[in-house]
Formats: structure tokens, sequence, C-alpha cells
């Protein structure tokens, strides 16, 4: 029999779904504000909801070691005093003012919140193509990066054939192109020199990075050629098998290694709001984040579309946009519990650092993406944001809550990276 518990609310409580980029950076920026008024947790608790006290470096999950992007968050948040609960969160009850989730132990519990901050994520879209469930991999979530890894190690005890050393990458956007440039070389040190190593990439647009624009992709497809990947456009996959894939165009691919990059959708959680939505199952927010027909509940991070600028631009899936969406997310949760003026969320500055391999990367400005920097000068940029940039702060308190200012979103003054 399922055990149940209900955690009545004992005092004010602001509850945070998800430990990712915006989760961390929203119960940090809520903590902040709260501080700014010498309201302690005794008055009002701010409590991470998630299943693992670790920040999981998603934009990192192409590289290599992939066990290794991840960061622990559990210091840093006993340190900032953030209640921390592991679990994982199947209900939202916004008329009843309460989340249920299941704990390690499989025990059920009711968490009751006066404010509601939902950032938990987004997944890979696996549409119903045959054999994609059974055969295809995917670098999504850590541990599907890990399972992929761990596949292409075991490779090197199989026997030498075209499909052991072929690679398809399904999907030539962001993440397809990071994963296919990384793939050839990864693919020759595990196989030796001697291998005749092959990677395809299969996009159904007319062109490789669509979203990404004219701008970096004649750098793209520079990069793809150096490092001998072929592109298959206008294409897209019909079946996949332990063998390889068959395409729309009617040719066979065989390989053992099918890797999913096609599309992303908001967690499942979004549902569970009565809240419009866009395409890909973000919830569509006020100025503050706020869920207008919810006001309890805040979104941020790959549940949010909120405006960025006066321009008419909107938050894309990434780690860049949400870094700045959990550091006003938070504060205004807070602010709203205080009854004092929340922040309108903006985030004027848009850039985005492409991996692109051993060939370097790409950095380009603004929304209609000009190329600052290409090769070897990029790739620096690059390494920086993934070592830097994007990891969480020192568990010292004091530093990590002055790094939750909203107002560095606004006037950042570094690349951030594109997820």
């Amino acid at each position: 029999m399922v055990q149940k518990q209900q955690e009545f609310l004992l005092v004010k409580r602001i509850v945070i779904i998800g430990a990712g980029f915006a989760g961390v950076w929203s119960a940090l920026s809520a903590t902040r504000l709260l501080d700014k008024h010498t309201i302690g947790p005794d008055q009002i608790e701010v409590t991470v909801v998630a299943p693992r006290a670790s920040l999981d470096l998603r934009p990192r999950f192409y590289e290599a070691n992939v066990a290794e992007m991840t960061a622990p968050v559990g210091a840093l948040f006993e340190a900032a005093g953030v209640r921390f609960v592991a679990g994982t969160v199947e209900v939202i009850d916004a008329k009843g003012k309460a989340i249920e989730y299941v704990d390690p132990s499989g025990t059920h519990v009711r968490l009751a919140y006066d404010r509601l901050v939902l950032a938990s994520g987004s997944r890979v879209v696996r549409p119903a193509i045959p054999g994609l469930s059974d055969y295809a991999f995917s670098i999504d979530q850590l541990d599907e990066a890990s399972q992929f890894e761990a596949h292409l190690r075991s490779l090197a005890g199989r026997q030498d054939s075209l499909a052991r050393n072929t690679a398809i990458v399904v999907g030539g956007g962001f993440t397809g192109i990071e994963i296919a440039t990384e793939l050839p070389a990864r693919m020759q040190s595990i196989l030796g020199e001697g291998a005749q190593v092959r990677v395809i990439v299969i996009e159904r647009a007319d062109a490789i990075g669509p979203e990404l624009g004219a701008g970096p992709r004649p750098v793209i497809v520079e990069a793809l050629a150096s490092q001998g990947v072929e592109c298959r456009l206008s294409t897209s996959v019909e079946e996949i098998d332990a063998g390889g894939v068959r395409t729309t165009t009617g040719e066979r691919i065989d390989s053992l290694s099918v890797v999913w990059t096609g599309g992303m959708r908001a967690s499942a959680l979004t549902e569970q709001i009565n809240c419009q939505r866009d395409a890909i199952g973000r919830l569509l927010v006020d100025a503050d984040l706020r869920v207008a027909s919810a006001p309890e509940i805040f979104a941020t991070g790959d549940t949010a579309r909120a405006r960025t600028d006066a321009s008419g631009n909107y938050t894309l899936m990434s780690c860049q946009h949400a870094l700045g969406l959990g550091r006003f997310s938070g504060n205004n949760a807070a602010a709203d519990l205080l009854g004092i003026p929340t922040l309108p969320y903006t985030q004027e500055r848009y850039a985005t650092c492409l991996d692109l391999g051993p060939w370097g990367s790409v950095v380009t400005s603004g929304w209609d993406r000009v190329v600052q920097l290409s090769g070897a000068e990029a790739k620096q940029r690059k390494r920086y944001i993934n070592s830097t940039v994007i990891m969480p702060p020192s568990p010292v308190r004091e530093e990590a809550l002055a790094a939750a200012d909203p107002s560095l979103a606004r006037n950042p003054t570094s690349v951030q990276a594109r997820a």
C-alpha cells in the first residue's frame, strides 16, 4: 500500500520545483530578497524540490566524460538557508496551493505553498517513429548521455564494420551540430586510427542549423566539412532498427549509434496548470513571470515563454535565458509574498556560442546572430562559458546571494551559453 504524508504549512513557504539553472537561481534570488528585508526561514521558507541536490550541466552533455558534468548544490543551499527536499513532483494542485511529490523511499508527500516557482525544465520530443524508443540514444538527460558514452566505449570490443564505425545524428539544430562535430574525434580515439569513422547528420530542413539563421551557417558548414561530417538535408528518418535507419528518401544507412536530438517540449507539469501555452508547451507568463490564471505561481526557465525586450523577442529554451529568468522569478515570488513591487523581467542582450569540435567554436551577437568570433579564439570563449559562467556560485552565503541580483541578468558582463 502506498504511504501518504502531508507536510503542513507552519510558516509561509516559497516552493521551487527543479534544481536546474532556473531553479537554483530562483532559490538564491528569493533568499536574497528575503535577506534584504531581514526575513529569515522561520518566517518565510524557501524550499527546492528535485530528485537530486545537483545541477546537471546540460549544455555540456555533448562532451566526453559526461558523468562529470554535474555540480552538487547541497552545500550551496545549506549556506544560503535554502531547504532542499529530495523528490519527484507528480501533482500541482493550484487550487489547493500544494504540490505532491514522491520521495526516495516511495512515500507520497503533499507539500503546501504560498508561492510556487515552476522550474521543471524540458525534455527532448520523441515522436512515434518505429524503433526510436528501442534503438536510438539521446544526450538530453545526464543518465541518457552517460548511457550513450558507455555505448561508444563498448564499440571498441565489436567487430570492425561499416555499422560499427558510423554514427547518425538525427537533427541538425544546436545540440545536433555540437555532438556531430565532437563525434569524429571521439570515435576515432575509441576505435583506433585505422577505423574509417563516418558521422552523418539527418536534418529535415533544407539547411543545417535552421533556427540559427544564415549568419553563422558558413562557419558551421566549414567546421562540419573539416571533420568529414556528412549532411542529409530535407530528409527525415522513417524507421530505426538495431542496425541503422531508413530515411524518407529511401536510403538505408547502417549504424549502431543513432542519436536523436530532434525538438524540445516543456515539462509535462505545465499541463497541470490552467494557462495558455505555446507550441512547445511553455506557459505564457506576465511581465513579472507570473501565470495569469494562477497568481500564486511563477514559471521560469524552459517552462516559461517570456518577452525578453521591447523589440518583441522571447526567451528560448536556453541556459542563457534560464540564468536570467531564475534571478527574476525567485525575486518576484518573494516580493509578491512580501507585498512589495515585483520586477518586470528583461534580458536584452542575446548571444550564441556554439561548439564545433576540434575545429573551434563560433560566437555571435544579437538575435540576427552576427558572427563575432570563430575558430580557436571562439573555442577559448566557449571553454570559459562551460567552466565558469554556467557554474553555480561557491557556497559562501554573501557571495551567492549577491550573484543572484536580477540586475545582473539585465546587464550581463560576459557572453552566456546557449543550451
